[in-house]
C-alpha cells in the first residue's frame, strides 16, 4: 500500500524530508530524514543518515542514525552506525559493536508501571514542641 492510503501499516519519512515539530504516528514509522521534535510511534526503524533531535517513544526502536534525546522503548536495537546522546529506558536492548550510546541506561521490567513523580514540598512550616 502507498503511504498516506487508508489502512496503511507504516509510514515513511524520506531522506529529503526535514520536519520541525513533534511527530506522532499510530502505525510503524521508517525515518530516513531529519526530525527536530519529539517522536512517538508504534515501531520505529531509523536509517543511517537520519537525525532525530528530540525524545523518542516506541514499542520497538531499531536505530541506525543520530538520536539526540531520550529514548523509551520496550525493545531497543542500536545498530553499529547509531549515535545516541540521551537517557535510554528499555525492557530489552541489543547494542551492536560500534553502536554509541552516551547517557544513562535504565532497565524496566516487562509490564512495570512508570514510577510516580517525586513528591514536591509546597510549604515548609516549623512545628514547635
Amino acid at each position: 500500500m502507498a503511504t498516506g492510503a487508508r489502512h496503511t501499516t507504516f509510514s515513511i519519512i524520506g531522506s529529503d524530508v526535514a520536519i520541525t515539530g513533534n511527530v506522532a504516528a499510530s502505525v510503524d514509522l521508517h525515518v530516513d530524514g531529519k526530525i527536530e521534535g519529539d517522536l512517538k510511534c508504534a515501531n520505529l526503524v531509523q536509517g543511517e543518515a537520519s537525525e532525530i533531535k528530540g525524545a523518542v517513544t516506541a514499542e520497538t526502536a531499531k536505530l541506525a542514525g543520530l538520536v539526540d534525546g531520550s529514548i523509551e522503548a520496550k525493545t531497543l536495537i542500536v545498530h553499529a552506525s547509531a549515535r545516541i546522546t540521551g537517557d535510554v529506558f528499555y525492557e530489552n536492548i541489543t547494542i551492536e559493536n560500534g553502536g554509541k550510546v552516551e547517557g544513562k541506561l535504565s532497565h524496566r521490567r516487562a509490564g512495570a508501571a512508570k514510577a510516580p513523580p517525586p513528591l514536591e514540598v509546597i510549604e515548609n512550616k516549623s512545628v514547635g514542641l
